[in-house]
């Protein structure tokens, strides 16, 4: 089977480090052919179906990624339809599953969505899959993400993973890049957090000021991926020193986002992330400047002085954003990709119990498992080790939510604010009666409060006792929410989308469309 046909590209990580290589590899195929003229190795990449359906959804303005696709699409005479912002349905409220479900069933096979909501083409990989199979449509439709707000730009990616090769040798030994600009609103440079993983060691300059500098969560993603990592606040500053890398990948400052305040600042910020006739001789030879483009026509990261110099890499790098979008949508219409194969590594490793049953103390349920004045019961439960080493009043202030998504509101018993021996605080919640939770009962108790414990009483004594951790992911609740406004399970895009977390390697949350890194305390709906 093609292991390609028909998959999505929501970000740079749904495609595996030799998958991309075998794209690649297709790339460069394609661009010596077209050198070459040779137009029967050409057209083996053609889908060449006036049939096939690609959807081109541009809900946010774009002309180099929506004419490059475009111009993709006519490479494979296939039927190109197009969706702009301007008369898109979606300014009259329409669902995004409701639109995409009823396109899906016009044959349409192929999506490339721009849009402001992050993690949109997750949702809709998921929501229109579910549609083919109900209506048992002969294709599983594709979405391709042509950048989703400040989340990630994985074809960008791509192209630019594919110009760094193509300027290395196709050497994947190491890397040394400065990422230098906007960081903060650059969804270019996210797509780095986890598509520098191409390659085997890997060391990232972070340059911009501090204003516009890299969200902490892609940072840390870099550090658990094992890249090695180094902040500076001005190209200058990054020249001081003399460990310099050879390529820099420069975005535009997004400047007129960010308010009045910044706007202030904004001839110094500029002048921190901009590159300078001064610098020219501290680069190292063989030095290599990359951007997305387009540059800004007054205030150009990279000046237009450059563009006669060896440093230019950008406008090769533009150049195969057609050529790796022409093999992208080749691969996923399977037109290419049977000779692909890849060892598959079994990774079913076994997760941690993060709920576990323990024997209770053959002892009742006062002295020992209640403390500091809270009256024993004779049935009920009793949560107790909540927050534990924060201070009271936080301690406090979050058994207000726990109460609620535990649906222990207006019952009788209270909570309280315990000392240990060691003197850490920890929070205590008790409810006299008779309760029976299940297991996904448990479960949400172990989401909203992991390392507490639950204590069943029956007739005076500790019948049942569990231990909670953080959960390796959280789903299937109502009421968690992002608390990012931009994501698609965010509650103001009013999608109807359940939001779903998954473990980080820091123990906290990131949202699996995208990607915002939440605190246990953070994820539910207060």
């Amino acid at each position: 089977m093609n292991s390609f046909k028909g998959r999505s590209l929501c970000v740079i990580d749904d495609f595996t480090k030799e998958e991309r290589l075998y794209l690649f590899s297709q790339v460069r195929k394609l661009k010596k052919a077209v050198s070459e003229d040779d137009s029967k190795t050409v057209d083996s990449f053609r889908i060449n179906d006036s049939d096939f359906g690609i959807y081109e959804v541009f809900l946010e303005d774009s002309t180099r990624t929506k004419e490059s696709f475009r111009n993709a699409a006519n490479f494979h005479h296939a039927k190109l339809t197009e969706m702009s912002a301007d008369n898109s349905s979606f300014n009259k409220g329409e669902s995004f599953a409701d639109t995409f479900n009823t396109l899906c069933g016009y044959n349409n096979r192929i999506f490339i969505i721009r849009s402001k909501v992050e993690g949109v083409c997750r949702h809709l990989s998921e929501e229109c899959a579910s549609y083919a199979k109900r209506n048992a449509l002969p294709f599983t439709p594709a979405f391709i993400n042509a950048g989703d707000g400040k989340h990630e730009h994985p074809t960008q990616e791509l192209l630019d993973e594919y110009s760094f090769l193509e300027d290395n040798d196709w050497n994947t030994d190491s890397l040394h890049i400065a990422l230098v600009g906007d960081l903060y609103h650059g969804r270019t440079v996210h797509s780095k957090a986890d598509g520098l993983k191409l390659w085997s060691k890997v060391k990232v300059d972070l340059i911009a000021p501090e204003e516009l500098a890299m969200p902490e969560s892609y940072e840390t993603k870099m550090k658990d991926n094992g890249f090695e990592v180094r902040t500076f606040r001005s190209i200058e500053e990054y020249l001081n020193q003399s460990d310099i890398a050879t390529k820099w990948y420069f975005t535009r400052p997004q400047l007129e986002r960010m308010g009045e305040k910044i706007l202030a600042k904004a001839d110094s910020l500029r002048a921190s992330i901009t590159f300078q006739k001064q610098f020219m001789d501290r680069l190292p030879e063989g030095t290599k400047f990359y951007h997305p483009l387009p540059r800004h026509k007054v205030h150009p990261t990279i000046p237009t002085f450059l563009d006669d110099t060896p440093l230019n890499g950008w406008e090769k790098q533009s150049i195969n954003g057609m050529y790796c979008r022409i093999v992208l949508l080749a691969l996923v219409a399977g037109r290419i990709g049977d000779d692909f194969s890849e060892e598959k590594v079994c990774c079913t490793a076994e997760e941690t119990p993060w709920i576990i049953e323990v024997q209770p103390k053959a002892t009742s349920a006062g002295k020992d498992e209640i403390s500091e004045g809270v009256r024993p019961i004779r049935d009920g439960i009793v949560i107790d080790h909540i927050c534990k080493g924060d201070s009271p009043d936080e301690i406090r202030r979050y058994m207000i939510l726990i109460r609620k998504v535990m649906g222990l509101d207006g019952l009788k018993g209270g909570e309280w604010v315990s000392q240990s021996a060691s003197g850490a605080f920890k929070g205590i919640i008790f409810r006299p009666g008779k309760f029976s939770l299940d297991h996904k009962q448990i479960k949400r108790l172990a989401a909203v409060a992991p390392g507490c414990t639950l204590n069943i009483i029956e007739n005076g004594k500790v019948a049942k006792k569990y231990r909670t951790s953080l959960p390796p992911r959280i789903y299937n609740f109502d009421d968690l929410m992002c608390t990012n406004e931009a994501c698609i399970s965010n509650d103001s895009q009013n999608e109807h989308v359940q939001a779903m977390f998954i473990k980080t390697h820091d123990n906290r949350f990131a949202c699996a469309y995208c990607g915002r890194v939440h605190t246990f305390k953070e994820i539910f709906k207060r």
